[in-house]
């Protein structure tokens, strides 16, 4: 089949102003809930898009690992492709595509660190692997080969043993969101698409052409 001819009718349901939340958290809170109940593997999954310091875009997906009316929490290497590039410019966007219930929400805004304390206490209730992992990986860089990382890994694992502390260059960051689209797929491609932006301290809510 060629590629001009995949596509999908999407009818499960429709989104009106009228239905959606007064805010874009609680109405996240919603879909997050629902995309869990409908038993979607790693509905927390997202693409992260940040922008490099000569202006090109690069994405890739990470977890989301708590969000509430502060922001939306990610941890990674602070010394990676995507850490360099929020040093640089620290605005950013996250997008959820949630397939089985033909949804996805578009989330923008600005991006900071977490403090050390909320590092320390994800860190450490990550397995015992996990955090050894953080020290082995020098996120992003060239390595020779796979041989390199599991000797690397190898080295921590005798080093540290069950007490691996918190690399200094590894933590979490909060995107602090200006702006959600929330787009529910409905047939003859006239989807919905409901936005909410800030508008000083309230949120503006509105609907967008398909």
């Amino acid at each position: 089949m060629k590629l001009g001819d995949l596509r999908k009718e999407y009818t499960l349901h429709g989104l009106t102003q009228e239905h959606i939340a007064d805010t874009p958290h609680i109405q996240f809170d919603r879909w997050f809930t629902e995309a869990q109940n409908a038993k979607i593997e790693e509905p927390n999954a997202m693409v992260l898009s940040t922008v490099t310091p000569e202006g090109m875009p690069t994405s890739r997906v990470v977890l989301l690992k708590h969000f509430d009316e502060k922001g939306f929490i990610f941890f990674t290497n602070y010394e990676s492709k995507k850490g360099k590039n929020l040093a640089a410019n620290p605005q950013a966007s996250l997008l959820f595509f949630w397939h089985e219930l033909q949804r996805q929400v578009r989330i923008e805004g600005v991006v900071e660190k977490i403090s050390r304390q909320e590092s320390a206490d994800y860190f450490f209730s990550r397995p015992l692997e996990s955090q050894i992992g953080a020290w082995a990986s020098a996120q992003s860089s060239i390595i020779e080969n796979r041989e390199q990382l599991d000797t690397a890994f190898s080295d921590y694992q005798q080093r540290f043993g069950s007490n691996v502390p918190l690399p200094d260059f590894w933590g979490g960051y909060r995107l602090m969101p200006h702006y959600f689209e929330f787009w529910q797929g409905r047939p003859n491609r006239l989807h919905d698409r409901i936005e909410f932006s800030r508008d000083g301290v309230a949120w503006k809510k509105q609907r967008l052409s398909p």
